[in-house]
């Protein structure tokens, strides 16, 4: 597993969590909810990409296709 892909996440997390504290001071919690979503989906999408490499390695190993 790359480390660099680990680190991605947790700086998009550490960044959403500052945003989202920002914004609940502020009496925002709409938008803050709306920020934490927008990091879960950039989170999936990095995760889900991981993923379809993983089973195209499985794929290409057991050759299956």
């Amino acid at each position: 597993m790359q480390i660099d892909v680990i680190f991605k996440i947790a700086a998009v997390g550490i960044i959403v969590t500052i945003v989202c504290q920002i914004l609940k001071k502020s009496d925002r919690d709409d938008i803050a909810t709306i920020v934490s979503l927008a990091g879960l989906i950039i989170v999936l999408t990095v995760v889900l990409d991981m993923i379809g490499d993983l089973f195209g390695s499985v794929r290409a190993i057991f050759d299956l296709f």
